[in-house]
């Protein structure tokens, strides 16, 4: 009888030991054992799936990466010591000098670092498009480009991308999709169901979901992930087995963990939507959303992020955080605590005022990532904050 993903993912462990031990073990451990020269040959040639070293491979780091593969509905994957080196390996094992990347313009801050500041270095050229104008996305291939690159729901924006269009585009112009899936989750949302043939996360984030350790994930189609994993085993960017054993243990409450997130989040939008302190406030699952009938098609819930404008800018920005109590200050998502950012002056800091314009990274722009705690609790301290702004 087939199981469901999210049953799967749960189950799907490690090789069981004479212990008999009923939760996976850590394998804390640089190297692995062999029983003579020619099994060892044998690994080092890949003529088997022996684990060699932990650079290469770890039973904790390959238990994580099959329950996102699960997750995701992906043939392979390979985990990496974060998100950002998730990313980066996802850029260079494909692209070299010559090359050209079309990447929607609203990206993670340290995401447009490496495409504005290092892909150039290696002779990379890219094209950013705005989020939501699909005719300007067709109009920037070029004969040299190789990839796509996008977030949906993109980071802090919460722009919603449509992922159908994206897959028939490029598939028409046989380039590699490659979607940063962070923000959504595999339960929330699955990339590679209309086409994508990569998909990463930062597993730092939700996937951990409490705020302990750093990783990554890339996960989509197996001659893809081969060579992903070529690159990532010379060039070193490791999940470390620890994380890896935390972030299996989390990713078996995930489902219900995004459920309370989703939740705690529309019922705290809904009630903050026309608050006169704000300009504006998104969230995808509300009607006032510009993409509102999108995310009901290819998200299951609207996630545990929303945002919005202070109508005093900047200084009214500093003030909200400067009266939080409850809600935690910090350069973090995805968390069991509500946290509130403020893109400008920190996670998107690098990009010129106008570059942030571009995206409507504003000022006053404000970003929750709504916590695990009572939904009233969190409204409350937010409510506070803005009598003070």
């Amino acid at each position: 009888m087939a199981l469901h993903p999210i049953t799967e993912a749960i189950r799907i462990r490690t090789e069981q030991t004479q212990e008999m031990e009923h939760s996976s073990p850590l394998f804390l451990t640089s190297s692995f054992c062999f029983d003579n020269s020619e099994d060892m040959r044998a690994a080092f040639a890949d003529e088997t799936d022996d684990n060699i070293y932990s650079r290469f491979s770890n039973p904790n780091v390959k238990e994580f990466t099959d329950r996102v593969c699960v997750l995701e509905g992906a043939e392979a994957g390979f985990a990496t010591a974060s998100g950002m080196s998730a990313v980066f390996a996802s850029f260079m094992t494909f692209l070299k000098k010559g090359d050209h990347l079309v990447s929607c313009n609203s990206i993670f801050g340290s995401t447009h670092t490496v495409i504005t500041k290092y892909l150039p270095k290696y002779g990379i050229d890219y094209t950013y498009v705005p989020a939501n104008s699909p005719e300007q996305w067709e109009r920037a291939i070029r004969p040299d480009t190789k990839m796509i690159y996008l977030e949906t729901p993109t980071n802090p924006g919460l722009d919603i991308i449509d992922l159908e269009f994206a897959g028939r585009l490029s598939r028409k112009h046989k380039l590699i999709l490659n979607v940063d899936n962070c923000f959504a989750t595999p339960v929330n949302q699955k990339p590679i169901q209309y086409g994508a043939d990569l998909v990463l996360h930062s597993a730092t984030k939700w996937m951990d979901g409490q705020g302990r350790v750093l990783g990554g994930v890339i996960v989509g189609k197996q001659e893809l992930i081969r060579e992903i994993y070529l690159f990532c085993r010379s060039t070193g960017p490791s999940l470390s087995p620890f994380n890896a054993w935390v972030l299996s243990r989390s990713l078996e409450t995930l489902d219900v963990r995004m459920e309370r997130h989703a939740s705690n989040a529309l019922y705290i939008a809904q009630r903050l939507e026309n608050h006169p302190k704000l300009s504006w406030l998104k969230y995808p699952y509300l009607a006032s959303h510009p993409q509102h009938s999108l995310a009901l098609r290819q998200m299951k819930n609207g996630g545990g992020i929303f945002c919005f404008e202070l109508k005093g800018g900047l200084q009214s920005g500093r003030k909200f955080l400067d009266h939080l109590n409850l809600l935690s200050v910090t350069a973090n998502l995805g968390d069991t605590r509500s946290i509130a950012s403020h893109p400008a002056s920190t996670t998107h800091a690098k990009l010129t005022e106008e570059e942030r314009a571009a995206v409507n990274i504003t000022p006053g722009l404000i970003r929750i990532s709504a916590g695990l705690e009572f939904r009233d609790d969190i409204l409350n301290d937010i409510l506070q904050a803005l009598e003070k702004c």
